[in-house]
């Protein structure tokens, strides 16, 4: 039997005995793991630490999230603060609603301490992890799948959305899946931004600027098919006009930022070009030392080089031997030879004279 439509889930959450899953935050939470994967990688190949990205991230996160919730609650505060609501649901957030405009700005307060803290750029951390957050927000849109919210309007179209919850004034039909729209338009995103990053060198935060822009263009025309309840400007949702005025800025920046500067960071984490580790550090001292070994057996020593002997007559006519080493002692051995042809010459010259005494005495 081919099917017709997207089969929503029955149920947004799985017990393991006594603990609840929700697919909500199973979403979220592989999405982030995602990011810091991908993140990492791309800060290494910059030239930057391993680990680092996850260590800021624990900063960027958390903010995130509240970030979202705040965007959410205060947008849609009808929902937590009207009549017969219940405050206390504004911080159930494994219920849904995450405004990722509120996430954005709050996790870069977050990730901005860490960088702070590490003395990292943060435009150049933001370049890095641009591609990663598109593709967590890839996956996290499947959250609401799972809680059968955020869909578009009514459509007969085969890979329409059924819903089945007629809680919260939603009505049981087949509608636009706009969560699988906005899933595969942030795949195409963190696509984009790798490509464009490897094509045009971007920094400066420039990476980053490029995701947000993309963002927002394909958020406005997902947001324009949603049929869920929102303030309205002017007959635009509040999120068609956020998503129109983040684009700008976003152009913005790209314009001003490559005319300022050029090109990309030379350096990304002060000391991450000379900060090997330890076993990194001892296994090129241990590599040095043997190649020294392996060129100190290599080469012969003094003693095993052939010795080069010359002669020389005296005046005497007597050969004098002299033995000159080549090493570095050869100025001893020039130094020996000289003074064993002095004392040669002196005793010729005694010679000399005891030949010549009875001569002598014989004239006088």
């Amino acid at each position: 039997m081919e099917l017709a439509y997207i089969p929503s889930p029955s149920r947004g959450v799985l017990y393991l005995g006594p603990v609840p899953l929700r697919g909500y935050a199973f979403c979220i939470i592989i999405g982030v793991f995602v990011a810091v994967w991908l993140g990492n990688k791309r800060w290494v190949a910059r030239g930057g630490r391993a680990g680092t990205v996850a260590d800021i991230a624990v900063w960027a996160v958390p903010f995130g999230l509240i970030g979202g919730r705040l965007y959410h609650v205060i947008t849609d505060y009808e929902l937590y603060f009207s009549e017969g609501r219940d405050w206390v649901d504004a911080f159930k957030v494994w219920e849904g609603g995450l405004g990722i405009w509120g996430a954005i700005a709050l996790g870069a307060v977050g990730a901005w301490i860490g960088c702070r803290r590490r003395g990292i750029p943060l435009p150049a951390y933001a370049d890095a992890v641009a591609p990663g957050i598109a593709l967590a927000q890839a996956i996290g849109r499947w959250g609401n799948w799972f809680n059968q919210e955020l869909y578009g309007r009514p459509t007969d179209l085969p890979w329409a959305l059924e819903i089945t919850s007629s809680t919260d004034g939603r009505m049981p039909g087949t509608y636009h899946p706009t969560f699988l729209y906005e899933s595969l338009w942030c795949i195409g995103v963190a696509v984009l931004v790798i490509w464009a990053d490897r094509r045009f060198r971007l920094g400066h935060g420039r990476a980053f600027a490029l995701y947000v822009a993309a963002y927002c263009a394909g958020r406005f025309w997902i947001e324009y098919m949603r049929v869920d309840d929102a303030h309205r400007i002017l007959g635009l949702r509040l999120n068609n006009w956020t998503a129109l005025f983040v684009f700008v800025l976003a152009v913005i920046y790209i314009v001003l930022s490559a005319r300022k500067r050029p090109g990309r960071e030379e350096i990304v984490e002060p000391g991450a070009g000379d900060g090997d580790d330890d076993s990194t550090a001892l296994k090129k001292d241990a590599d040095t030392e043997s190649e020294e070994t392996a060129e100190a057996a290599d080469k012969p020593s003094d003693s095993e080089k052939p010795a080069k002997t010359t002669e020389k007559k005296s005046e005497s006519g007597k050969p004098a031997k002299t033995v000159e080493k080549p090493s570095d002692s050869g100025k001893s051995a020039d130094k020996a030879s000289g003074t064993t042809e002095e004392k040669t010459d002196e005793k010729d010259e005694k010679d000399a004279k005891v030949s010549d005494a009875p001569q002598a005495a014989e004239k006088s």
